[in-house]
């Protein structure tokens, strides 16, 4: 007999559904000119989001330490197989395939966060634009092929796992692996992230010193209308 055992700690959690929520809100406002600042705060929280992640990878509890998620390639490919045809073991923690995807949207969030800054403040020219969307882009099909995955490996093993990202438990006998202060931890990012939304939506900004290049462009401009005129 197995019985709910906690997996995935609160902060992985709070981590998961708001870089969710963010990347999905920054991608859909990444054409509007009128809600560019929203589309900006919702970049850094992504990077913040991510800055939080890389330390907690090897500070925190088990199954959400980098150390759990090192698999080698012909691993995550004989687990893909052997999935396939309905007789992949069945991990607690992420499995190879998902460890793998695990790295790739760490690794495409920061490079479209950074890339995404570069833009904002107008260093790298229309090259980095392009970048920035390439990399966003890329990062949408990556997450797309996570979502069919678990949609997939939930019907399999007859378990739903992003329930399981909500809940935190999951079928099984293993040791807790939520620290002691994991839940005032994950109020804390709840309340960091709530408010730097709301200083931005009150205030109209999106972070000290940002879009330094948008702003001395937008004074060039206005000096040079001021000299035409006076000529």
């Amino acid at each position: 007999m197995t019985s709910n055992t906690k997996v995935w700690d609160l902060p992985t959690r709070i981590f998961h559904w708001a870089l969710a929520a963010s990347f999905a809100g920054a991608y859909v406002l990444s054409e509007s000119e009128r809600l560019r600042n929203v589309h900006v705060a919702l970049g850094y929280t992504v990077l913040g989001l991510l800055a939080f992640r890389l330390v907690w990878g090897f500070i925190g509890p088990r199954y959400a330490r980098f150390s759990s998620l090192v698999h080698s390639p012909v691993g995550a490919f004989r687990y893909l197989r052997d999935e396939l045809r309905g007789r992949a073991p069945r991990y607690l923690g992420h499995n190879p395939a998902g460890s793998w995807a695990v790295f790739g949207l760490l690794i495409l969030g920061m490079a479209t966060g950074v890339t995404g800054y570069l833009n904002f403040n107008e260093l790298g020219g229309g090259s980095m634009e392009e970048l920035h969307e390439a990399f966003a882009n890329a990062w949408l099909v990556l997450v797309g092929l996570h979502i069919v995955g678990i949609v997939f490996s939930s019907v399999m093993q007859r378990e739903n796992l992003a329930r399981s990202m909500i809940t935190g438990f999951k079928r099984g006998v293993a040791e807790n692996t939520e620290p002691r202060n994991a839940r005032g931890l994950g109020l804390a990012m709840v309340a960091a992230i709530l408010g730097f939304w709301g200083w931005t939506a009150t205030s109209g900004g999106v972070a000290p010193g940002a879009g330094q290049g948008q702003r001395q462009g937008e004074q060039s401009e206005l000096a040079t209308a001021r000299e035409t005129d006076d000529d």
